[in-house]
């Protein structure tokens, strides 16, 4: 067969080889139309009985997977998306029709809008009209895969995504899709390759597939002379194979002996459940946007996830962050609606520190669980001095609180992230112990180039000369400080980015738990000469 090249927008770095499984829409699908109070009965059927399907799938899923889903059910349950439906049944329109046409019309406004984020918000739209739709048919049907195959498909549903037996590995190949939408955060935690916006040409692709999902490069039906070139640099990502290389792993040591602390990043204890803590140097950032988020009024639910993970680290350092909601993770109640720009508006720290009551809930059960291991705080959103020493006030005042109700605490860490460029420019004026760069955000609010806007991705480059001095700045003053600097963003699990981030004298990396083995090899490649 002859060897054809492809390219798209990498979503999730890796490379993969397999072979392509196309999904696409079945129809042929038919049901007698009954009288309007029986076919509004099928539709509030069909809608329950995917809320229930749903929820079956949730609880086999946590963090960030389980509240994709829990918003969609929610969303489900809401009267306000059927509100335009019962109309058209009553004037004698199908249950199934006039489901499918309400869900278009709001689909087509999420599509039209001039917000990336919105956008890429349709597919949970798509995802809940297409599930529906299913339960009128008896149920979505589920894919038979043997493993490790490459998805290829206009687009993909989160609840398909997690459908899916992802632990032989595989990737993903939209002709549409955005790098912002769920499916592709999804993909990046689990490590899967995606490459999105290959346009009409994902319905003709067959065959062995070799696919960059850094690049966005494909290659249908390659040769064995390019499959041999590759052959050093694909892996099959597998969890379970990662699980048994990474047990008898040597850790992250440069070439030239220079050793280098690879931390997790997770959102849930399940992120962790299948991971010995002897393979890492502890945890370098957790989400407590997705780890508590259905629990931040309950101060010993949070405390009692606080502790588990202590237990887990077992004496090694746990970083929590405290709740970084706004921006593209909005949280009910919490964040506020609408902003016209809301990752210049009430961000991290900003809400925190607006909504006290929660945020000394949390304070509560951290500094409870801190008598259980060494935990460190960390805040979001960090702009001026004033937003650290309103922090620590919080933070004294919570102290004082349990100190006069007996109740047992621990001292921690008060550190901060690295997120704003007039932060990174001066850190010297910030009373911290540590320090951790958000390279996504400093490289967005850097470049001027919205991380949820896809027409400018090209823009939003880590590696941008600006960027890096200012990522160097940070580490140079850590250095010097003796204030750990550490980096938790996607840059510091992409093998592009290693080494310049290593040369700029970062010493500390926070890696999602699927990329540990891959940013342990290369580290184990690197030699730095330079610094010290």
């Amino acid at each position: 067969m002859i060897e054809k090249h492809f390219s798209g927008t990498g979503a999730s770095t890796g490379l993969h080889v397999g072979r392509a499984i196309i999904v696409g829409i079945i129809g042929g699908n038919m049901r007698e139309k009954l009288e309007p109070e029986d076919e509004k009965s099928a539709l509030k059927t069909a809608i329950n009985d995917a809320i229930a399907s749903t929820g079956n799938l949730i609880a086999t899923l946590g963090g960030a997977e389980a509240e994709i889903l829990n918003i969609q059910n929610a969303l489900l349950s809401d009267d306000a998306l059927t509100e335009t439906v019962w109309p058209q049944i009553e004037a004698g329109v199908s249950a199934h029709d006039a489901w499918h046409s309400a869900l278009d019309i709001e689909i087509a406004g999420y599509l039209a809008s001039q917000d990336e984020y919105f956008r890429a918000r349709s597919t949970d739209l798509i995802d809940i009209r297409d599930r529906v739709s299913a339960h009128f048919f008896g149920g979505p049907k589920p894919l038979a895969l043997a493993g490790g195959e490459i998805i290829i498909a206009h687009d993909l549903a989160p609840s398909l995504f997690m459908e899916i037996e992802w632990s032989h590995g595989g990737g993903i190949i939209l002709g549409a899709g955005s790098t912002t939408s769920h499916v592709a955060m999804l993909a990046r935690a689990k490590s899967i390759p995606m490459v999105i916006g290959v346009g009409d040409i994902w319905k003709d692709l067959h065959g062995t597939i070799l696919m960059d999902g850094g690049q966005g490069s494909i290659i249908e039906n390659p040769s064995s002379e390019t499959k041999r070139l590759l052959s050093s640099e694909i892996k099959v990502q597998s969890s379970s194979q990662a699980r048994e290389i990474v047990a008898e792993d040597d850790g992250a040591i440069t070439a030239d002996g220079i050793k280098i602390s690879v931390m997790l990043n997770i959102a849930s204890l399940d992120d962790i459940a299948t991971i010995n803590a002897n393979v890492c140097n502890g945890i370098g950032l957790t989400r407590t946007e997705f780890f508590v988020r259905d629990a931040i009024f309950h101060e010993d639910v949070q405390f009692d996830r606080y502790v588990a993970l202590l237990k887990w680290a077992n004496g090694r350092p746990v970083t929590i962050r405290t709740i970084d909601a706004g921006g593209d993770k909005p949280l009910e109640g919490y964040t506020s609606p609408r902003e016209a720009n809301p990752f210049l508006g009430q961000r991290g720290i900003r809400l925190s520190l607006l909504h006290l009551d929660i945020f000394n809930i949390q304070l509560r059960a951290l500094l409870r669980a801190a008598a259980f291991g060494p935990l460190k705080i960390m805040l979001p959103m960090v702009t001026r001095p004033l937003d650290v020493e309103d922090a620590r006030a919080a933070v004294s005042a919570v102290k004082l609180e349990l100190l006069n109700a007996g109740v047992p605490f621990g001292e921690c860490e008060l550190g901060m992230m690295v997120e704003v460029p007039a932060v990174a420019l001066c850190p010297q004026i910030f009373n911290v112990d540590f320090y951790s760069i958000g390279s996504n955000d400093l490289t967005q609010y850097a470049t001027a180039a919205s991380r949820d806007n896809g027409d400018v991705a090209d823009y939003a480059d880590t590696a941008h000369p600006g960027v890096m001095a200012m990522i160097e700045h940070v580490a140079d003053y850590g250095n010097s400080a003796g204030k750990p600097v550490s980096l938790c963003g996607d840059a510091g699990s992409d093998p592009h980015f290693i080494h310049a981030l290593l040369k700029a004298g970062i010493r500390t990396l926070s890696v999602p738990p699927a990329a540990l083995l891959s940013t342990n090899a290369v580290i184990r490649s690197l030699t730095l000469t330079e610094r010290i």
